[in-house]
């Protein structure tokens, strides 16, 4: 059975993209392709309040684009070695919480030490934060994209935890996404399943994968990374098939694997 997976390859070169691999194990076919690209801005801001944890009660992570953002900054001897010599340690005194594996691995990257990412959505990952923050402490610093959802700020915001959101890159289309989609289209047929990792994904995909399903489009199992996606997809008419108890390979490959094999054959 053939799987779509609308996400980014995983950016390390070490060996297949994790969910490919699961899927696989499934006996799935899984190709993957991009969806979103992303433009990073205010990285000298984002350099300057890093430089200043004494101003701050913590970081909030919720996307590895953050962190990607962090690590563009890092690449500049000045701040490599700042970030070494002092600021690192500094920032270990203070709680860095995290949504979902891929940050948290990318937040070790940096030499940091994730909390809170078994959370796997911003909504539970809010919940860890304010049973371990008091009101009107100092201010989580947030490095986030310009798309991001108002659920974790809003919770925080109405216990009294502040946050300072800091917007570091901006989500656009993929150049290629069109005739990516087109191309998968002709050459695969149409999907048993597609699975979307994004709300952004919905928005940018969903037209384009009906007009290429034409009278199959029924057929097609539809799934989801988490809850905010699948809100998404339901916003646009479109019925979950499946989603990922948590936003891991393993996760979303059992709940496909249940819901293309309904009967347990």
């Amino acid at each position: 059975m053939k799987v779509l997976l609308l996400k980014d390859p995983k950016d390390k070169d070490s060996g297949p993209d994790p969910y490919i691999k699961e899927l696989g194990s499934y006996s799935l076919e899984a190709t993957l392709i991009p969806v979103l690209s992303f433009e990073f801005t205010s990285l000298e801001s984002l350099f300057e309040k890093l430089s200043h944890p004494e101003c701050y009660g913590g970081l909030v992570f919720t996307s590895p684009r953050a962190l990607e953002a962090i690590k563009i900054c890092l690449k500049e001897k000045s701040k490599k070695e700042a970030w070494s010599k002092s600021l690192k340690q500094m920032w270990n005194n203070k709680p860095t919480y995290v949504v979902g594996k891929a940050t948290a691995s990318l937040v070790e990257e940096i030499g940091l030490i994730p909390q809170g990412e078994k959370a796997g959505n911003a909504e539970k990952l809010a919940q860890y934060i304010c049973s371990r923050e008091k009101a009107n402490s100092s201010a989580l610093l947030f490095p986030c994209g310009a798309l991001k959802r108002e659920v974790l700020p809003t919770v925080l915001r109405e216990k009294g935890i502040p946050l300072e959101s800091l917007t570091v890159y901006q989500t656009a289309q993929h150049p290629d996404l069109q005739e990516s989609l087109s191309s998968y289209f002709s050459q695969q047929g149409v999907p048993a399943s597609v699975v979307f990792f994004s709300p952004s994904g919905v928005k940018f995909c969903l037209q384009h994968i009906q007009k290429l399903s034409g009278d199959s489009i029924n057929e097609v199992k539809f799934a989801a990374i988490g809850p905010s996606t699948a809100e998404a997809l339901r916003g646009a008419g479109i019925a979950v098939g499946c989603a990922a108890g948590s936003p891991t390979p393993q996760d979303l490959a059992a709940a496909l694997h249940a819901a293309l094999h309904p009967h347990g054959c």
